[in-house]
């Protein structure tokens, strides 16, 4: 509940995590982690899962057939945001900007982008949030 989950889904996820555990116990090593490592992360994942799947669109909420025409306004604001972000990005660090187009245009995973590169996945990860941070910066 914490981080955000209402009372009634925090309660699913300890049901859910509780049947996982009771299913999975022969999986638990004590020398890769205390038990209260893996609850905790056995948890952590389960509430990350349903809060991933709770933003997704079910396919009877999607729109089918023509849409309407976007306002004029919308379109033109969007061209405006688009060609800043373009600009943003083209003024990162080189070692930035290729991990910004890996991640969010080629749609590669942190993962993946380190095998690639062979860079380490921290590494990854760090250049990726600095990055961020700075189209923000350059974006507000």
């Amino acid at each position: 509940m914490k981080s955000g989950a209402n009372p009634d889904l925090a309660e699913d996820v300890s049901q859910d995590v509780m049947a996982t555990l009771w299913r999975k116990a022969h999986m638990f090593d004590p020398s890769k982690a205390n038990v209260s490592t893996w609850i905790f992360t056995i948890a952590r994942n389960r509430r990350i899962d349903v809060l991933r799947k709770q933003r997704r669109p079910e396919p009877e909420d999607l729109t089918w057939g023509p849409e309407a025409e976007p306002d004029q306004e919308d379109v033109l604001a969007l061209q405006q945001e688009s060609a800043q972000l373009g600009e943003a990005i083209a003024a990162l660090p080189d070692k930035q900007r290729e991990l910004i187009v890996r991640a969010y245009y080629a749609e590669l995973t942190h993962s993946e982008i380190a095998d690639a590169t062979g860079l380490p996945l921290g590494t990854i990860k760090s250049r990726i949030r600095l990055a961020l941070d700075r189209l923000r910066h350059q974006l507000k």
